[in-house]
């Protein structure tokens, strides 16, 4: 037989559920998938992440691998990206002026995230194939 239930006082709050928020910096986010859309999330930061994963690129070679991204989204991203720790920018004192992107040890934590996504675009586009 199943034990009886016990009623809670009313006056007493029930046990809240486990609080996900996340503070960073400035901003509170509801959730850890909240905060990683914001760093990673959007048309462009993954692909650009995804590409300088194995080596270093300057940004015309960036450009090209990227087709439809305008150089000022382009620099944006990056801006961002370097600010979130994902991407780092090397200059180099040369002339002409060389400037180089890769992701970051931290941003290569993000490398079977991005195969995953990889995977399940293929996945889902023969699924979609007639």
């Amino acid at each position: 037989m199943s034990e009886p239930m016990t009623k809670q006082p009313a006056n007493q709050a029930a046990a809240p559920a486990e609080d996900k928020r996340l503070k960073a910096q400035d901003k509170t986010y509801s959730s850890p998938m909240e905060l990683t859309l914001e760093v990673v999330g959007g048309k462009w930061k993954s692909l650009l992440v995804y590409h300088l994963m194995e080596a270093p690129l300057r940004f015309s070679e960036l450009r090209r691998q990227v087709p439809g991204i305008t150089e000022k989204m382009l620099t944006q991203q990056l801006r961002e990206l370097e600010r979130d720790g994902i991407v780092s920018r090397t200059v180099f004192p040369e002339v002409p002026p060389r400037v180089e992107y890769v992701a970051t040890e931290h941003g290569r934590t993000l490398k079977p995230v991005l195969e995953a996504m990889c995977h399940w675009g293929r996945h889902h586009w023969q699924q979609r194939t007639p």
